[in-house]
């Protein structure tokens, strides 16, 4: 099992042997507590449930203080689940605390987050729309334009780029590199961007695609 939740805490950059620049961003990764484990026989599938951060016992729900008490947590309960697919049944024990020190620099990821929120935004700015002529009388500089039909079928079709809600939505980037680990501190310095804002909780998981 390599993954882990995490936390983005921003940009920065860092240099290399040859002195080049390298533009990562910072990811807390961990420590997390195991706080439940699926396997076959049991629930037809393998996996580990994780937990990371603290929230007040006031705030959780029943069901989250009864994660955390059958896993031994003791204090606060966690702030984040998780759950991680596995390949065979995880050999991890309830109450285990997982790290950063699972991955090494040369690692690749995917790292899943929810998106920045944009709010309410029109067509050029959601999809990128040309707009309108800006002379000669144009009165539709930022429109979607003509979205009707005609009798038949007479309805605007399903899934037509219109203005709406922009952002706030899950979103994984694939096979970033890890460029250096700091397992004292559970750092990561992962080569590019990761989705959300800082401060933003992230599901950072060995890539999938990327051939070993």
């Amino acid at each position: 099992m390599k993954g882990l939740i995490g936390k983005k805490i921003g940009m920065t950059q860092v240099y290399d042997e040859q002195g080049k620049v390298i533009p990562v961003t910072i990811v807390q990764a961990g420590p997390c507590v195991v706080v439940d484990v699926k396997t076959i026989e049991k629930n037809g599938y393998s996996a580990v449930q994780l937990g990371f951060g603290e929230r007040k016992a006031k705030n959780a729900t029943m069901a989250l203080l009864g994660t955390a008490k059958k896993a031994g947590i003791t204090g606060n309960p966690p702030a984040s689940l998780r759950e991680i697919r596995t390949e065979a049944d995880p050999q991890l024990e309830l109450g285990a605390i997982v790290t950063a020190d699972i991955f090494k620099a040369d690692d690749y990821l995917d790292i899943s987050g929810i998106t920045k929120g944009r709010g309410f935004q029109g067509c050029v700015r959601r999809y990128g729309f040309k707009g309108g002529r800006y002379s000669h009388g144009g009165g539709w500089k930022r429109k979607p334009g003509s979205v009707g039909m005609r009798e038949s079928p007479g309805r605007v079709f399903v899934g037509k780029k219109l203005p709406g809600h922009m952002g706030s939505v899950n979103r994984t980037i694939q096979n970033l590199k890890i460029v250096r680990v700091a397992k004292e501190d559970n750092l990561l310095f992962i080569k590019g961007a990761v989705p959300g804002p800082n401060g933003g909780t992230l599901l950072i998981k060995a890539a999938l695609k990327k051939s070993k």
